[in-house]
Order: C-alpha cells, then structure tokens, then sequence
C-alpha cells in the first residue's frame, strides 16, 4: 500500500513529466492511465500467498477441515483481498478534491469521468484480485503465483489489444480488442457506464473465483 501510494503520489505531484501542477489543467488523466499497470504488480503481490502460504504451511487442510463451504472459503478470501485494495485507493480521493479545489474556478473538473474512472479501478481491481487468487490456488510456491498472476493480468490487460492490432481488422480483432481490460477500463473512465462493460467485469470476476473454487474443490479430494 505503501509503495502504491508513493508511487502514484510522485507521478501526479512530484515529476515534472506528468505532475499536475506543471500541467495546468485540472485533471486526473496521468493518474488513471497509470494506476491499472501499478495495480498489475502490487495486487498479485497481495493475493499470492492467499492459498499458497496456506497449502505450504499445511493451513489449508486445516481450514477444509472446518464446517466451511468451499464457496465460502474462496468468497471471503477474494473479498478480504479486494476491500484491502479499495482502502489502498481510498486514500487517493485526497487528489481529486485537491484538484478540484485548484481548479479555475474552483470545482471546474469533469467529476463525472473520475467517477467514472474510479468505478473502472473498483471493477478492474475486483478482476486482478479474482486472478491472483486463482494463480495462488495452483501451487504452493507464492513466488510462482505472483509471477503467474502479473502474468495473466498483463496479457488480459495488455496483451489482447496487441493481438488484435496483429489480426488488424476483422471480427477476431473486434473481439480481442473488446476484450482487452484496458479497452473496458477507459470507456468507463468516459463518464458514462455502460451496462456491457460493467457486466463483462464482473463476468470475468466470476469466471476466475469459478477457477478458484473447482481448484479447492480438487485440493479437498
């Protein structure tokens, strides 16, 4: 949390390439465009010893030992995972009411684009963290899991928009690039929420605890 919030606060107050102050316009953008590949390395290295210490150390099978369902199990691991993002980017609405009280006049910020945006990190969160969690059940090593979890979250966020620009036009290049999180991520940060990517978001989530939970399954028998 602590680099997180080091990290970003340097990039959007301190250095003069992408400061807001030196800027001159009261806006978020340089946050918002690089938080999510900050949040690709600092989540996976929250979620990677979620199940992964636990199966090392032998906890595990003392948990599914417990009059627990395994939904349960995964559903409170991910959601204890991602509150403990959401209260690391809490801190940072301190930026947008600085920025909106710099701003000239005072309040001139597009505040439906940062909720907008703010919302885009929530359910973008909520999917890394559901990726972590799935990396960290497939092994005991939680060095294994992070480097898994970067992985799948680069190429989720990164790597399909690539893969579409490889196939250049076409109904394969619509989808990979419809895909891609950070396509899903900026048409949220637009200010306007649409249905289809908050559903897909939370899909994907789905689809990765569903992973999670048929590997505790397995784990258990």
């Amino acid at each position: 949390m602590a680099v997180f919030l080091t990290a970003i606060g340097l990039i959007v107050w301190v250095f003069p390439e992408s400061n807001i102050l030196d800027y001159g316009y009261a806006d978020l953008g340089s946050f918002f465009s690089l938080a999510p590949y900050v949040l690709i390395f600092l989540i996976p290295a929250i979620t990677m010893r979620s199940l992964a210490e636990e199966s090392r150390n032998g906890t595990l099978e003392l948990l599914l030992t417990k009059p627990l369902h395994d939904y349960e199990l995964v559903i409170g691991k991910f959601l204890a995972n991602w509150v403990l993002v959401l209260l690391t980017l809490l801190p940072t609405v301190l930026y947008y009411y600085s920025v909106y009280e710099l701003g000239n006049p005072v309040g001139n910020v597009d505040s439906a684009a940062v909720f907008g945006s703010y919302i885009g990190l929530l359910l973008l969160s909520g999917v890394l963290v559901s990726m972590g969690l799935w990396s960290s059940s497939l092994n005991d090593n939680q060095i294994v899991a992070f480097i898994l979890g970067v992985f799948l979250a680069f190429i989720w966020y990164v790597g399909f928009g690539a893969v579409s620009a490889l196939f250049g036009s076409g109904a394969f290049a619509a989808f990979f690039s419809w895909a891609a999180l950070d396509q899903q991520y900026l048409a949220l940060g637009k200010g306007l929420l649409d249905s289809r990517n908050v559903i897909y978001l939370l899909s994907l989530m789905a689809f990765f605890i569903f992973l999670t939970l048929w590997r505790v399954e397995k784990l258990r028998k």
